[in-house]
């Protein structure tokens, strides 16, 4: 997945909104943390990842998920976006946005896909 490709799919999730942070790309919902790129390994930071999905992850797919000592305590992975399936991705993202958006938004969303 490219940095483009990556940025669309973020961008396609109702009220996401782009800023930085870290001099990376960052994304908000609700004024709430998204997602973001580390410029330092192209990788994006996944939220709402349990540590034992964590560890099975990178266990079952090492060139994409892994970790840094600084998200040890939280629960979340990386993943690298070169490797990252863009189908993947949007599952990620949707239990995060599901998770921070306001609930108007989740009920329209899910109403145009039931539609």
């Amino acid at each position: 997945m490219s940095p483009e490709e990556m940025k669309a799919i973020v961008m396609s999730f109702p009220g996401a909104e782009e800023g930085m942070s870290y001099g990376s790309p960052s994304f908000k919902v609700n004024g709430k943390f998204f997602t973001r790129l580390r410029r330092d390994d192209q990788s994006m930071v996944l939220m709402d990842v349990s540590f034992d999905e964590r560890e099975m992850l990178m266990e079952a797919e090492p060139a994409t998920f892994h970790l840094t000592a600084h998200y040890k305590d939280y629960p979340c992975v990386l993943a690298r976006i070169a490797t990252l399936h863009p189908g993947s991705f949007r599952n990620f993202l949707d239990r995060r946005w599901r998770r921070i958006a306001p609930k108007k938004l989740v009920k329209e969303r899910d109403a145009k896909v039931e539609a």
